[in-house]
């Protein structure tokens, strides 16, 4: 085979593969942007029922912003539901299950690479800088003193490096000039360093996957029955001995899991990410999102190698339940068949003569069954609320004022406000005349409920009009209703907390007289006996 020959058949294997094949269609594009929007910078899951509904919305939302000629070119056509099943035979997609026990998705370790190339497209870098070549020496020096096999070469390279770092720190602290970096330096260094942590979640990813393909390629051994139990017991006993040292990947997580165990590695991670978050020429290079992704670095490199680790140890799991029970259960299960037949066969032959026979079928009767259930129990229809999220720093803390503002009525300065107005130090005819001489921070709109409140602990009730006479609004029938009488209302001018006004009608509740202790006009008062020098009509 030629070079070309050779070369092109190489091309077409890349080309194959589910990175390229999602960059390579017409909707690329749009899929790649539902992509960032739904699982974000950290591949966080996403649930099955929420992610179908997400896709819908967001389709709808770039539908209605392209237009229905350029959308029906552009957007996927099918449902969210029979898109996430497309995007999982495309190999972007995998569906399992979280450590609740709910159905999600995640992405693929192909399409966070694709993801991943379309994000180092869209950042502005220059094709040739210094901070490139001064990466690319300090890499190959670095790389050649640790491994060159000549232990002089070696030597050699590390005394270089210990005088040139001496008379560095010597020149620095005699005073000589410190050297800054300029924009075009600073903004190449970032692009580098974030193009280094957005590749990290399709590592992971990528070691993940070949955890969960060992544990196929096992278990389809057992079930296959090709060769003896205990050869593939031994065989799953050897791969998981060597399962960190047997792949690519497995080497390239034990590297770095061996570097992250160092708190003072993390620690200085840590440090270096936050001083140069804090150089001057940061502010006007780094965007909210970028500061947001450097920031996170090590808690991203935690949570990938937290999710290695579950899913080493769930292949583990699930290998030893399948090695322990499967058999055994089988086993167990034909035993008690033979026995179960053998003591049926005893008691038809103590029954029937030496040349009987019995038609016995090949395949049981099918069996008859009245009802099936048409739905079965979801887990995702009972679980817990998700766990409530730190607040983030940015944002301004809530006041108590503000708080106590969007709370219940005052009862305590109502109740003072009111014992006031009954023992004559404040006149007040009826509780909305109350409400209106109250402070405007006491005359909310959930105020009045407090006021009725108060006003029902003292048994007051609204003040009705005269009632009709017997008879009137009917044809005098005994049996027939009395006509309502309606409740006289006032208004309340109440204030919202954010200063907008609201009025409300509430039933008229006229004040008990203070020097007399019941209603002005109380239909059932006594007559009073009549005074000397009092007119009558004041009886």
């Amino acid at each position: 085979m030629s070079d070309v020959a050779s070369e092109l058949a190489r091309v077409q294997h890349a080309f194959a593969q589910p990175t390229l094949t999602l960059l390579h269609q017409r909707q690329a594009p749009v899929v790649i942007t539902l992509f960032r929007e739904a699982f974000g910078r950290q591949n966080r899951p996403v649930e099955t029922a929420r992610l179908h509904t997400q896709v819908e919305e967001h389709l709808a939302a770039v539908r209605t912003a392209l237009g229905d000629d350029l959308a029906a070119e552009l957007l996927p056509p099918g449902s969210g539901r029979e898109l996430c099943q497309r995007w999982m035979r495309g190999r972007w997609l995998v569906r399992a299950l979280d450590e609740r026990g709910r159905e999600v998705y995640t992405l693929t370790s192909h399409a966070q690479q694709a993801l991943e190339l379309v994000t180092t497209l869209t950042r502005d870098r220059a094709t040739l800088s210094e901070h490139r070549i001064a990466t690319i020496l300090s890499t190959t020096r670095r790389f050649n003193s640790e491994a060159n096999p000549d232990r002089g070469a070696r030597v050699g390279l590390l005394n270089e490096e210990i005088a040139r770092l001496t008379a560095e720190r010597d020149r620095l602290v005699d005073g000589g000039d410190l050297a800054g970096a300029d924009g075009d330096y600073m903004s190449e260094g970032f692009t580098e360093l974030l193009s280094l942590v957005s590749a990290l979640p399709s590592d992971f990813a990528r070691v993940e996957e070949r955890f969960a393909t060992i544990r196929t390629e096992i278990l389809a051994a057992f079930r296959a029955e090709e060769r003896p139990a205990g050869e593939v017991i031994d065989d799953y006993l050897t791969r998981a001995d060597a399962l960190m040292t047997a792949t690519h990947e497995g080497r390239a997580f034990e590297g770095a899991f061996a570097l992250l165990r160092d708190d003072q590695t993390v620690s200085q991670l840590r440090e270096d990410i936050a001083a140069l978050l804090e150089h001057p020429l940061a502010h006007g290079i780094l965007g909210d999102a970028e500061r947001a992704e450097l920031r996170g670095t090590v808690r991203l490199v935690r949570d990938g190698l937290d999710r290695v680790l579950a899913q080493r140890s769930r292949v583990t799991a699930t290998l030893k339940e399948y090695i322990v029970s499967h058999d055994a259960e089988r086993d167990r299960e034909l035993e008690q068949t033979l026995r179960h037949l053998e003591a049926e066969l005893t008691t038809w032959m103590g029954a029937t003569g030496p040349r009987a026979t019995h038609e016995v079928p090949l395949l049981p009767s099918r069996v008859g069954v009245e009802h099936l259930r048409e739905r079965f129990f979801d887990p995702a229809d009972d679980v817990a609320p998700e766990r409530l999220v730190a607040q983030d720093a940015d944002t301004e803390p809530v006041t108590m004022a503000e708080l106590v503002a969007q709370g219940g009525p005052r009862i305590a300065g109502l109740r003072e406000r009111l014992d006031a107005v009954m023992s004559g130090l404040t006149p007040a005819g009826t509780l909305g005349e109350v409400f209106a001489g109250l402070e405007e921070d006491l005359r909310r709109p959930v105020e009045i409920f407090g006021l009725l409140h108060l006003a029902a602990e003292h048994d007051w009730e609204p003040e009705r009009p005269p009632s009709l006479p017997p008879g009137a609004g009917s044809d005098g029938g005994v049996d027939e209703p009395p006509v309502p009488v309606p409740v006289q209302v006032e208004r309340y001018a109440a204030v919202r907390p954010d200063g907008t006004a609201r009025t409300f009608e509430v039933p008229l509740l006229d004040l008990p007289d203070p020097d007399l202790g019941h209603h002005h006009d109380a239909p059932d008062q006594p007559d009073q006996p009549h005074q000397p020098g009092q007119p009558e009509e004041a009886r």
